[in-house]
């Protein structure tokens, strides 16, 4: 299956994009950022997202970002967007001239966490492998699009039925700076069903 340009949805467009059979491209504004409440205590919900939907439980959702990030917190990657206060993102978050997060947010009912690890500030190219299974979520990457390496798994209390997917980028501080999407892909689950230990019998 593939991902079809002439089948997206932007949740608030930005000024300044393409989009081609071969790849998206977007400029982000200043001061645009997805995140709720916790520890920060702020809500920021105006980054950019460029999505489709599918009502399809299993699949995987394969993409290659390239970015000219900059400045602090600087992102781009890929994203299942339900609504303000349901969705999930990952991707590499700029911080400074020696080193970057890579990381993802998950957000059910408003709250929303932050898992990251440290990755060296000169990589500017990442591929993510998103997959579903029923409300389940696996977020891997990859720096060569063959071999991913699990980030996290999650779940999303909304993402019962028909769900939204795709990219977004955003620059959360005065800043603005150029990410391209491209690869994007939509194949078979990828993420197996588990054989490992049995879940607890239910009293």
């Amino acid at each position: 299956m593939n991902f079809t340009s002439t089948k997206l949805i932007w949740t608030r467009q930005p000024k300044d994009f393409s989009i081609s059979d071969n790849k998206i491209e977007i400029i982000t504004a200043p001061h645009t950022d997805l995140w709720q409440r916790t520890y920060y205590n702020f809500q920021n919900d105006n980054a950019p997202v460029l999505q489709t939907q599918t009502d399809e439980k299993f699949f995987s959702f394969v993409l290659k970002t390239e970015f000219a990030s900059k400045h602090r917190f600087d992102q781009c990657g890929v994203v299942v967007y339900l609504d303000s206060e349901n969705w999930l993102k990952a991707s590499i978050e700029y911080e400074n001239e020696t080193m970057q997060h890579l990381g993802s947010v998950v957000t059910n009912a408003g709250y929303s966490d932050w898992a990251t690890t440290e990755i060296p500030a000169d990589i500017k190219s990442m591929w993510y492998r998103l997959s579903r299974r029923n409300n389940d979520f696996c977020i891997e990457n990859s720096a060569d699009g063959t071999h991913f390496k699990q980030m996290r798994i999650c779940h999303l209390n909304k993402a019962n039925a028909a769900i939204n997917f795709g990219i977004y980028a955003c620059s959360p501080e005065e800043s603005s700076f150029r990410a391209t999407f491209s690869h994007l892909e939509i194949q078979e689950c990828c993420w197996q069903a588990h054989d490992g230990q049995q879940p607890d019998p239910q009293s």
